[in-house]
Formats: structure tokens, C-alpha cells, sequence
């Protein structure tokens, strides 16, 4: 059909007023809630966007109001999800990232895609010489070189032309810092042998030049990452983009490559747990951020495959998340045809509504600064085979001991190595985790502190020798794995493991160690308190978090309590189960008290759901301020809250928490 110029002027008039009546889309730093929306397309999919339409995606984002939406564009398999000029599209019966951009474009949500990067199985069958080499010299099947041509030779132009042809808003890449293992590759042997005269690649711990080969690796993804974000960035400025867990613990550097926004997506079991520690290492990074929770237990939790998680355990996890000042998004699948039940759009509504009440007080809010956690990049890099996380148990010396604090109604914050000297001392207390290699540029950053009248819980027996001389201690023999009965309460805590001998040389014992539980005879120093220039120092010389992390015993977390109580005094405490979480963080002029309840929160696959949290109360809650308050509320529902103020004290007392309250106080 011919059409008249007059036709197509009234056409594109009619268009550009279409667009210009388009509410503007957020950019990243100011979105708070998103969907994740992923199907890693293949050659084996016959059904893609079949099921899709305007009217689902319209009902979607009338009951979910997301800021943002990520659909799936090119999923670990290396099949493009749309119709591609430059590449392999999967089979396609509807495009469906197109009908996702009208409808977004319209209502003003931000469209993101969903984009595997390092991890391209498609690039590598097709390009062998592409291909990351195993140890053994054979290519991996998944992995693609990063010293090799697939960045430039198809990432780029993939990444242009999607970005071009549905003007998208930005990039979520994935399978990128976690995917990465070691290239055996001529490509980098060559510029190994360059950089450092090593001819022969070494292959595990103890042989010759190991280290510095993982840090070769990790400076050559460095440059991949840098190299595409910064042409996608001159391609076209306005685009968003994230590399999946980079700058997070997976890759604990300080942010210097220009990526406009950090994320990851936690999975698994006791995801709280996770979140716990990678909200609060995120937050620290001064980026816009945000995590995301998986809407379904992931199938590798158990034999049956996906298990859906009710909404009330994903505002669960979501609670974790706000608490420290981020953005939430979670992430299902549609059907291989596009389609998204209403059942799961109800889910998804019901957790955003609980996530917009608690926007305007929770939303890019700051720490008040209690007790730091410091997590060692350092000790990860040089103690594991890893090039970047997920660590798996390595990490147990930060996530259990946290866990361990967060249990003791204890606020907390992770301190990344890189950033300790610029905020060690807004805090009254610095915790070491038990790490096996602390590293002398950071014991010498915590001496510092420690001199100025810093206060320090130092625990394990690798540490025990770095601070032996502030410890006032000294080391008796080498470090072995010894059975440790500590007596608690009610029963004993169990803390087998590495433990250095020590005898006092100036410090006072406190705490005492038993081979069995028999706490008659054989006692050994398990912990010393002593005072170290204008500071206080606490040692425990057994494996604190790691034994936090295997086990969450009752006994090992009263330890942990009796040890901080001999250096600090939390600005506020709560009378309530271990499964509430206090966090402290400031917003608008106002202190803000997060109380969070993890009672029944999924740590087990055979338990993938949990569907009921028990509520908690009253929850009685203390908080120093030199003054009395002006008022108190609990938010989100902006109910008063009396409390009585004496001595320099404020105590009141929270009737109920279900499964996230906010104590919001305008000091005097």
C-alpha cells in the first residue's frame, strides 16, 4: 500500500506527540523496584513470545508498578532473544523485547536486558578459538577468552544493535566475575611470559608464579569489562550498565571501572544470610545499588526442580535489603512463550506494595555507624583458587560472624579492605573476622586505630600472631586443629577447629577453652581482653566465624555477645528473640530504627517455602540520645510512638513486629 506524503507527515506528527506525552524513565539511580525476567533462549525453543501481548504486559505494570523492567535478550546458551542481523537469534515466534518496548516506552518504565557475557556457549562451539583453555589445554564449552576477539568480534556489535534497534535504557550482564576460571590459552600464556619472564603456566598453590597468574586473569577481566562499557558508553551515553556481582564480595576492589550501577542476584539457601552481608558490602560502595531475590527457590536446592516463594518470604528477604539503603528487584520466569500468570503478577504486586510503603525512609538512607566488619579482599585472593567469588566456604569467617552480630540485635556494617582507612574511625568498634591471611597493610591500618582509641575484636589463630604485641600475649607453638569446649549458659559451645596456644604476657583472660566438655580440668586461654595505646583490644584465637557459619548454634552466639560486651555498648539494644535484626541508619533528619524479623526464614531446600513468619512482640527498645525526642513514629504506617526519656535514655516498646518495622525519631 502506497502512502501520501501528506499520510506519513500525519503520521509522524502524530508519533511524536505520542512521545512526548511518554512519562520520562527514571534513570537507574533513582529506581527502587524492579523485575528480572530471564529464559536463557536456545535452538530448542519453539514458543518464544507466542504468548505475549499488550494487554498482559499493560496488566502487569498496572498491578506491579515497577521502575524498571529486565527481559531477556541473550541468555548463557548464546542465542540471541530477538530477531539479530549480526548474529544467531533463537527460533522466535514474536518478538517479544519489541512488544516489551512499546508498552514500557509508554507507560514510563525503564527497559533493561538481561545479557550473558563471559559465559556465551553459542560463541565458543561456533569459535573455538574463542574459547577460554582448561589446564589440560582443551577449550571450554562454555567459557569464552577474554584475551581473545569475542568482546569486540560479537559482544559489541550484539550489545549495539539491540541497544540501537529498542532503545534501550540499559545492560544487566551476567554470567560474567562468577563464570571466570583461569585461561590456559596461547593468547595468554604469551602475555604471561611477557609480564613476568614465567614460561610454564602454573596450575595450583605452590607452584612457582600461581598468584600472580590469578591476578593476571583478574586485571585481564578488568580490561574486558572496561572495554565494552566504555564503547557501549561512547555508542550511546544514556545507557545503564551493571556486570552481575562485580564490585559486590565477589569481586571486593574499589568501583573504578565506570559501570553506572551495582547488582547481583542471591539464591539458594538462608538468603537472608547472603543478603545480610551483601547489602551491607554494596552499601559501602557509594554506587547506586540493588539485589535481587529470586521468586523461586532455585532447583538445585532439591530434586524437584523450581519451588515459587510466597510473597510474605520475599518481603522476607526484601526487608534485608531496604534496611541498608538499597533498591529490590526480583526475578521469575515467564513461560517459554512469554506469558506471566496472574497468580505470580499478584505475588509481585503484594511485594511491591510492601517495598513503595517503606521507600521514603528507607531508600538511599546512611549508616549510623556502630560496628564495622572487615571483609578481606586480601585473605579471598590469596588463599583461594578462586578468581572471583561466590566463594562458597571461604567467605564463612565474614558471613558467620555477621550472622553472629546480626543475632545479637547488634547494628553492623561490612567495611571492604579498600575503604577501611577513609571510615575506620567513626567506629567505636572494628571486628576481624577469623581470615587466614589478614595481610600486613591492613593489621597496620588497625594498629592505627587501635593506638587513636579504637576498640578491636580480633578473632582467629592466623590473626593471633599479626597482633600478638597489641594482644599482649605469646604464641605457644604452632596453630592446630583442636577440639574447644567453651561453657555457656545452658550448655556448651562447640568451637573445633584451627586454634593457636597463647599465654598471657599482660592480658587478661576471658574466656577459657576445654578438649571435652568438662570444664574441671585442662583449661586453655580462649580469649584475652587488654589495653593497647589509648584503645582496647579483644582476641579470640579459635575459628569465631567460621564455626558461626556451619552451625548458628545458640552457645556460639552467646560467645560472640560476651566478647563485644567487654568493649562496646550498642547506641541501641532490644529485649527480643535472636530472630530480630536491628539496623541503624539516618534519613530526612531522622534517626531511623530498622527492626527486622527473620523468625522462619528458609535455610534448607527441603524447606523451600515459607509462607507463614510468626510475629513478634513486644519488642522493648532502648536507644541513647543525649536529649528527649521531639516525637517517635512506627512506619510505615506513621503511628505515634510514647516512650519515656531519662538519664540520657529513651525506652519504648513496639507492640508488635511482623516482619519490618521502622522506629523513626526526630531527636531534640
Amino acid at each position: 500500500m502506497r502512502v501520501t506524503r501528506r499520510e506519513f507527515l500525519v503520521a509522524f506528527a502524530g508519533l511524536a506527540e505520542r512521545l512526548r506525552a511518554a512519562p520520562a524513565r527514571r534513570p537507574r539511580r533513582d529506581c527502587f523496584f524492579g523485575i528480572h525476567l530471564d529464559l536463557h533462549p536456545s535452538d530448542q525453543d519453539r514458543d518464544l513470545g507466542r504468548d505475549l501481548t499488550e494487554e498482559m504486559i499493560e496488566r502487569f505494570l498496572d498491578r506491579v508498578r515497577p521502575d524498571f523492567v529486565q527481559y531477556d535478550c541473550k541468555g548463557h546458551a548464546g542465542f540471541l532473544g530477538y530477531p539479530s542481523k549480526v548474529s544467531r537469534s533463537a527460533p522466535i515466534v514474536q518478538d517479544s523485547l519489541a512488544i516489551w518496548r512499546r508498552v514500557t516506552a509508554r507507560r514510563g518504565v525503564a527497559l533493561y536486558i538481561h545479557f550473558s557475557g563471559v559465559w556465551d556457549s553459542l560463541a565458543v562451539r561456533e569459535h573455538p578459538e574463542w574459547a577460554r583453555r582448561r589446564p589440560d589445554g582443551k577449550p571450554d564449552d562454555r567459557q569464552t577468552s577474554t584475551f581473545g576477539p569475542y568482546v569486540d568480534a560479537r559482544m559489541i556489535p550484539q550489545l549495539k544493535e539491540v541497544i540501537e534497534k529498542y532503545d534501550l535504557d540499559g545492560v544487566w550482564v551476567d554470567g560474567e566475575c562468577w563464570a571466570l576460571n583461569p585461561d590456559y590459552s596461547k593468547q595468554a600464556a604469551a602475555a604471561f611470559r611477557r609480564a613476568t619472564g614465567i614460561k610454564r603456566l602454573p596450575k595450583g598453590p605452590g607452584e612457582r608464579g600461581w598468584l600472580e597468574f590469578l591476578e593476571f586473569n583478574r586485571e585481564q577481566f578488568r580490561r574486558y569489562v572496561r572495554r565494552y562499557v566504555e564503547a557501549i558508553h561512547a555508542f550511546r551515553p544514556g545507557v545503564q550498565i551493571a556486570s552481575n556481582w562485580l564490585y559486590t564480595t565477589f569481586v571486593p576492589e574499589r568501583p573504578d571501572i565506570p559501570v553506572d550501577f551495582i547488582s547481583g542476584d542471591y539464591l539458594g539457601n538462608a538468603c537472608i544470610s547472603a543478603a545480610r552481608l551483601e547489602a551491607r558490602y554494596i552499601s559501602q560502595t557509594g554506587k547506586p545499588w540493588d539485589l535481587m531475590a529470586w521468586g523461586f527457590q532455585s532447583p538445585w536446592s532439591n530434586p524437584v526442580g523450581p519451588v515459587h516463594k510466597p510473597a510474605v518470604q520475599i518481603c522476607q528477604e526484601a526487608a534485608v535489603v531496604l534496611a541498608q539503603g538499597g533498591a529490590f528487584q526480583v526475578y521469575y520466569q515467564p513461560t517459554r512463550a512469554g506469558w506471566i500468570d496472574d497468580r505470580h503478577v499478584e505475588v509481585m504486586a503484594r511485594v511491591a506494595r510492601f517495598c513503595r510503603a517503606r521507600q521514603a525512609l528507607s531508600h538511599r538512607s546512611e549508616t549510623v555507624p556502630q560496628i564495622g566488619l572487615i571483609f578481606s579482599t586480601t585473605s579471598l585472593y590469596t588463599t583461594s583458587k578462586r578468581l572471583f567469588g561466590g566463594w562458597g566456604a571461604a567467605v564463612n569467617p565474614a558471613r558467620g560472624l555477621l550472622d553472629a552480630l546480626v543475632e545479637n540485635q547488634l547494628p553492623v556494617d561490612v567495611i571492604p579492605e579498600w575503604k577501611l582507612q577513609d571510615v575506620a574511625s567513626q567506629y567505636p568498634l572494628i571486628v576481624v573476622p577469623d581470615w587466614p591471611n589478614l595481610g600486613g597493610a591492613v593489621r597496620d591500618q588497625l594498629r592505627r586505630y587501635l593506638r587513636q582509641g579504637g576498640k578491636l575484636l580480633v578473632a582467629g589463630a592466623e590473626n593471633a600472631a599479626l597482633f600478638a604485641e597489641d594482644l599482649r600475649v605469646k604464641l605457644v607453638g604452632r596453630a592446630s586443629d583442636q577440639g574447644a569446649w567453651i561453657p555457656c549458659d545452658e550448655v556448651f559451645a562447640n568451637f573445633r577447629g584451627l586454634w593457636q596456644p597463647v599465654e598471657p604476657d599482660g592480658a587478661e583472660v576471658i574466656e577459657s577453652r576445654f578438649p571435652t566438655y568438662d570444664d574441671r580440668k585442662n583449661a586453655q586461654c580462649a580469649a584475652t581482653w587488654a589495653k593497647s595505646g589509648a584503645g582496647e583490644i579483644v582476641g579470640f584465637y579459635g575459628p569465631l566465624g567460621t564455626v558461626f557459619a556451619l552451625t548458628h548454634a545458640p552457645a556460639v552466639r552467646e560467645v560472640v555477645r560476651r566478647l563485644v560486651r567487654r568493649l562496646f555498648t550498642p547506641l541501641v539494644t532490644v529485649e527480643s528473640p535472636p530472630t530480630v535484626e536491628v539496623v541503624l541508619r539516618r534519613k530526612n533528619g531522622l534517626l531511623l530504627v530498622h527492626l527486622l524479623n527473620a523468625t522462619a526464614m528458609q535455610v534448607a531446600g527441603d524447606y523451600s517455602a515459607v509462607d507463614f513468619v510468626p510475629p513478634v512482640g513486644p519488642v522493648r527498645l532502648s536507644v541513647r540520645l543525649p536529649r528527649r525526642p521531639r516525637q517517635a513514629r512506627l512506619e510505615p504506617e506513621g503511628r505515634p510512638l510514647t516512650g519515656a526519656w531519662s538519664d540520657g535514655v529513651w525506652i519504648a516498646e513496639v507492640p508488635r513486629l511482623d516482619i519490618h518495622t521502622i522506629v523513626a525519631i526526630e531527636e531534640g
